[in-house]
């Protein structure tokens, strides 16, 4: 939301679940460290570049503390230096915080970041590689 600072934007599904302020701010703030925006904390969305912004989202959707985070093309509209980073963060959350991190890419590149692959083409599975 562009008018919330990310930490406000992370925390508000913990709010709106019932999360005391103060307990929603915190986690809102060690998720924001995760994905290396602690420093950004206070900023706004137009204060922040795409890959900024996108890992703010990620960030959100793991405020709950979900098993399980899906992903379609997170790094769509990012240059290359921002794909890396939110790759890395996908990576750091599948390892510190035990997240199955289920996400769709065309592009190559992102197979070294996965642990097991699938294949689709035309909506069937082709070649899976587990």
């Amino acid at each position: 939301l562009p008018e919330l600072t990310a930490a406000e934007n992370v925390a508000l599904p913990a709010l709106m679940r019932g999360a005391r302020r103060w307990s929603a701010r915190a986690r809102a703030d060690d998720l924001l460290a995760l994905v290396d925006l602690g420093d950004r904390a206070d900023h706004r969305p137009n204060e922040m570049s795409g890959g900024q912004q996108q890992r703010v989202a990620i960030a959100r959707a793991l405020v709950n503390r979900p098993g399980i985070l899906f992903a379609d093309e997170p790094t769509g509209n990012l240059d290359s230096r921002a794909t890396e980073t939110v790759m890395e963060a996908l990576v750091r959350m599948n390892q510190e915080l035990g997240v199955t991190i289920v996400f769709v890419s065309h592009d190559p590149d992102h197979r070294d970041y996965a642990s097991d692959l699938v294949y689709l083409r035309d909506g069937r599975l082709v070649e899976p590689y587990f």
